[in-house]
């Protein structure tokens, strides 16, 4: 059995490292998306689309992958650790997490011509700023199993929203003075609501992560993230 648990080890590393790679790749089209669109730039935009393409590609090796290993573990009546298979759990729904991300990256570029002519508010570009290093450290807690900086992650969600708000007003009011347009407010808002959900999705990945490390299962309540009691922690 000593061999099978090696084997196990061996893919189960394999397909991480996969995740992580993934990960940042998918920061990296966010970046690109969000160059786009505050530039208005065309070309920037149809890369970020092309690209998506590998990251749907690699997010149906990784769930396969995933799914095998279990299945074969099983096949040969592989007792996997539990911590192991947290691991495994996590991985899929992270995946998950991080294609969902490109593709709201992928609907933020698209909008690029759309920016044309349009004076973007400097609060949308603080609240792009701060998403982009949600994801950024979403991605780098991932890599390095990192606890800490994953609850750091968890607690910085309210930042965002907060951003969300101040931008809207700033828009509301604009429309009301003349100095922006109705449509002009309508993309603003549309790109918001985008930042906020990617946002959403980097910090399931840290609950996720902080479940993988810890075992300790984490949710969102009225008072902020809290632990859910009765967890069994490794």
């Amino acid at each position: 059995m000593a061999e099978e648990a090696a084997q196990f080890e061996t893919r189960l590393a394999e397909i991480r490292r996969e995740l992580v790679t993934q990960a940042w790749r998918v920061l990296g089209i966010c970046e690109d998306a969000f160059e786009a669109f505050f530039a208005g730039d065309g070309s920037t935009a149809a890369s970020v689309i092309d690209r998506d393409d590998e990251v749907d590609r690699v997010d149906v090796e990784i769930e396969k992958k995933s799914v095998v290993l279990l299945e074969d573990a099983a096949r040969v009546a592989h007792e996997v650790p539990v911590d192991q298979i947290r691991e495994v759990l996590v991985i899929v729904k992270a995946n998950n997490e991080f294609e969902r991300i490109a593709d709201l990256a992928v609907d933020i570029a698209s909008k690029a011509q759309d920016r044309a002519g349009i004076d973007v508010p400097e609060t949308f570009r603080v609240m792009a700023n701060s998403v982009l290093g949600i994801v950024r450290d979403t991605c780098s807690a991932l890599e390095k199993r990192d606890a800490a900086l994953a609850k750091v992650i968890l607690r910085s969600e309210d930042t965002v929203c907060g951003f969300k708000d101040a931008l809207l007003r700033e828009a509301e009011n604009n429309i009301a003075d003349g100095s922006m347009s109705v449509d002009c407010g309508f993309l603003l808002h549309e790109i918001a609501s985008r930042c906020e959900t990617i946002s959403d999705h980097a910090t399931n990945v840290s609950e996720q992560i902080l479940y993988a490390v810890t075992g300790v299962i984490f949710r969102h309540a009225n008072e902020g993230w809290v632990e859910v009691k009765g967890n069994d922690q490794a």
